[in-house]
């Protein structure tokens, strides 16, 4: 089988991982996760959202969070803009890339953000010209491509329909999100190669919650379709505030390990990573949410 030879991760924590904790989490620690994430080679973060802090408290120190960043070079850094507002007040701050969102699920569409899907795409558009005149890359996350808490199982024709809708307003790479974690190997893989109508295989990526422990064999079913670029989150950080008991994204610890046994390359230090979520983790006040991270943890105190 033809496994990609690199994958690149991009870590969600700080920003999909903790929204929706619900303490607030002090703009230096935030900062501090950031850091410690390219230290361990971590060349995707996605580090905040413009959004309302009315919605979502956790994110109001977007400015603070990304002014305070010390910069790698060769570390992109991308923040999540759900509309034109929250786009304009994102780009003092530099972002390298911004991310727009729709949902296969007309349910969860309506739920989420208050309208239909076809709606949300053309709320997107004019946020997707003004990055595209600006330099900024565009990536979409498609959510609820495999199951919505409402509606149940998505046909793979929804996300197709998804996905054609974000291409033609200009979104430059997708996400495939199994948002609730219901998932498995063959119905992500449907997922995908609808998604495939439309992106080629090096503008899709996977984002897959391990709700029934499925992600790592959603992610080794996608490996085996040739995708290589994947979201997840250090220590298993993150749920969904409209998916009740929806249980994080899939740690990146857990897929590095992965990875980096089948020979895969992704540039990450796993000793490093697993400090980035001890970090946090403690900071949180609870062990990481991530197998490998435990295993190795219990070594080292051993």
């Amino acid at each position: 089988m033809n496994y990609p030879s690199r994958v690149k991760l991009v870590d969600v924590s700080p920003r999909d991982g903790l929204q929706n904790e619900k303490s607030p989490v002090p703009f230096d620690v935030k900062v501090g996760l950031v850091h410690r994430l390219q230290d361990a080679g971590l060349t995707e973060i996605e580090v905040t959202s413009y959004v309302s802090s009315k919605w979502v408290p956790q994110m109001a120190d977007n400015h603070a969070v990304m002014q305070g960043i010390a910069r790698k070079q060769g570390v992109r850094y991308s923040v999540l803009t759900p509309n034109l507002k929250g786009f304009e007040a994102a780009v003092p701050d530099r972002p390298d890339e911004i991310v727009v969102f729709g949902s296969a699920s007309e349910a969860f569409s309506q739920k989420n953000i208050n309208c239909s899907i076809a709606e949300s795409i053309e709320r997107f558009a004019p946020v997707v010209e003004a990055a595209r005149a600006a330099g900024i890359a565009v990536r979409g996350a498609m959510s609820c491509t495999v199951g919505c808490p409402y509606e149940g199982e998505i046909a793979p024709e929804r996300v197709a329909y998804l996905a054609g809708l974000m291409k033609g307003i200009g979104v430059q790479h997708v996400g495939v999100a199994d948002t609730i974690g219901v998932g498995t190997p063959l119905k992500v893989q449907r997922a995908v190669e609808a998604t495939l109508q439309h992106y080629g295989i090096d503008d899709v990526s996977g984002h897959f919650h391990d709700t029934y422990g499925q992600a790592l064999v959603n992610t080794l079913a996608t490996l085996q379709m040739g995708v290589w670029q994947y979201d997840t989150s250090v220590a298993g950080l993150g749920g969904c505030p409209y998916a009740k008991g929806a249980t994080g994204n899939v740690a990146t610890e857990d897929v590095v390990y992965l990875l980096h046994g089948m020979g895969i390359e992704t540039g990450i230090d796993l000793d490093k990573l697993i400090d980035a979520g001890a970090y946090i983790s403690g900071f949180l006040g609870r062990k990481p949410n991530s197998r490998a991270a435990m295993a190795i943890l219990n070594k080292r105190a051993g």
